[in-house]
């Protein structure tokens, strides 16, 4: 571990300035009570709650139109259409590049004054997944309920036809979204949900079409209105679709740094997608760039068949689509202070925070070999702008305790809240471990 510039933090004790000192200092309290450990679990995280919220919804719905007389005479189908179409086009817009910006715009509108625990739940808005996922399972159950009343009913042929293609489309995109599916199959994953995707639109506008008795009809009813608005937005990013060229330096063969410079400079924060085959694969990643200058990096570690392929095969034009869309550390502006904490290639949706300096900050990243693997001009950028960091040499000092370098940072740095970005595993234990203790803390839940 090296550590630079350190300066006597505004508590007692000294900072660690060696890894030995750093690994025998405070250690976290034990965790708060059990209520705040069973909301700190990941069963219970904001995410699950938004899927509970929505699902708690339509079933009050379901109560409601039961005692109202909804689901009952000729009218059936119709009310059972109007509320799969209200929660397909609740999954699909909440997911709107453009819909994410600006949930992520409302909630960190709240100024650092406010009490700090109504800074913290706003804090969670990334988890707005959600509210896609719980539409989407409602919306979809809606859906075969509507289509089994029109069966036993006198629909048009073509009605039932379309209805039952939609059908299975709808499930194979539910399917291959089921967690143990997405982890083991993630290509298959989001080629169903975006070709599935597009198939269910159309076949829903042509089961649309059937059910008004026209494309006349259909244009001027509230359906026809609602799949027009969802069109637009699924078509929208595609409409922004470019090839562009792309500078790589790779600094190690774990890691390539790409350079964008083709006339856009995104939003601290932010994350761009890019694919060398668009109808197939696409990847995000966080955006980075620097202060008073054109364009922007991207950092791409080491971390499947496709990465692999992009470090060592480097390209010379990639694809982009959308607009630049913020990220989970985009927070930060709720707080008065923030510690960053990364390992490996999370240094990237980290860097753009530190780079913008909009808010007091505090890093720690845990790596190997920072400056072999990462570059030296990448490691002197952070610490010109970071001097206080602790680089943690996992190779040199072994692997830390997560939780503990977190919570000694959190301390020493006076900080109101840690964001975390890492892997799966590491993220929850320093996420969850903050939060037993009372500490906002933040990570992406990949839900997206």
């Amino acid at each position: 571990m090296s550590t630079t510039g350190l300066r006597p933090p505004p508590v007692p004790a000294a900072r660690p300035r060696t890894a030995a000192a750093a690994t025998t200092g405070d250690a976290p309290p034990p965790p708060g009570s059990t209520l705040r450990r069973l909301l700190a679990h990941p069963r219970f995280m904001h995410h699950h709650r938004l899927v509970a919220a929505v699902v708690a919804t339509n079933l009050a719905l379901l109560g409601y139109g039961l005692t109202a007389g909804w689901w009952r005479g000729p009218a059936t189908p119709g009310a059972l259409g109007a509320a799969a179409l209200a929660n397909v086009a609740l999954a699909v817009l909440v997911r709107q590049q453009y819909v994410v910006n600006l949930l992520f715009w409302l909630a960190t509108r709240a100024p650092t004054h406010w009490p700090l625990r109504i800074r913290a739940t706003l804090g969670k808005v990334y988890h707005f997944g959600g509210l896609h996922v719980g539409a989407a399972l409602a919306g979809t159950t809606w859906y075969l309920a509507q289509l089994g009343a029109l069966t036993v009913g006198d629909a048009p042929a073509g009605a039932l036809v379309t209805g039952y293609a939609a059908a299975v489309g709808l499930l194979a995109v539910v399917g291959t979204a089921l967690p143990p599916v997405r982890s083991r199959r993630h290509d298959l994953f989001e080629r169903t949900h975006r070709l599935g995707g597009w198939a269910v639109l159309l076949l829903l506008w042509a089961q649309a079409g059937f059910l008004a008795g026209g494309p006349a009809a259909l244009a001027t009813s509230p359906q026809g209105g609602v799949l027009a608005v969802l069109t637009a937005s699924i078509a929208l990013p595609w409409l922004r679709l470019r090839r562009v060229p792309v500078v790589v330096e790779r600094p190690s063969s774990h890691v390539a740094l790409v350079h964008f410079d083709h006339g856009v400079t995104p939003f601290p924060g932010s994350s761009t997608a890019v694919s060398r085959s668009p109808l197939w694969e696409w990847h995000s990643f966080a955006n980075v760039p620097a202060p008073g200058r054109s364009g922007f990096r991207l950092t791409v570690s080491r971390a499947g068949d496709w990465t692999g392929r992009f470090i060592d095969d480097a390209p010379q034009r990639v694809w982009v689509k959308g607009i630049s869309t913020a990220g989970v550390a985009n927070i930060e502006t709720l707080f008065r202070r923030v510690v960053y904490v990364a390992t490996g290639s999370g240094i990237g949706p980290v860097l753009p925070h530190l780079l913008a300096g909009q808010v007091p900050a505090r890093l720690v990243w845990v790596a190997r070999r920072h400056r072999d693997t990462f570059g030296d001009g990448l490691v002197d950028e952070i610490l010109a702008h970071q001097p206080d960091a602790l680089l943690w040499d996992t190779a040199r000092d072994g692997k830390p305790d997560m939780l503990r370098l977190a919570w000694q940072a959190y301390r020493a740095f006076d900080a109101e809240a840690v964001i975390c970005i890492s892997n799966r595993p590491l993220t929850w234990q320093v996420v969850r471990g903050m939060e037993e203790r009372g500490v906002p803390a933040y990570g992406a839940i990949w839900d997206s």
